[in-house]
């Protein structure tokens, strides 16, 4: 069983943060010679993608969760006589 649920937009968020930290570390290391202005749109464009991959998740679950509340609802409605009644 998971522990907590996949989050795939922190996982994108992450990925990105990994790869501009390898790219700082080697240029600074002086093994690659990487202009500042490439950084910008891989920052940018990693924060989309992980954008876009949470949307999508989320989305995702609220129609698994919709769906699975309306097969839970699916029996015959509470009589509204008796104890649980209106006054």
């Amino acid at each position: 069983m998971l522990r907590h649920e996949f989050r795939p937009g922190r996982a994108v968020a992450g990925l990105t943060m990994l790869a501009l930290a390898g790219g700082y570390a080697a240029d600074a290391a002086g093994a690659w010679d990487a202009p500042w202005t490439f950084f910008v749109p891989v920052f940018t464009g990693g924060l989309w993608l992980a954008a876009t991959a949470t949307w999508v998740s989320y989305r995702l679950r609220r129609r698994r969760d919709a769906r699975k509340a309306s097969a839970e609802n699916s029996a015959a409605p509470a009589s509204s006589s008796g104890s649980q009644a209106m006054r």
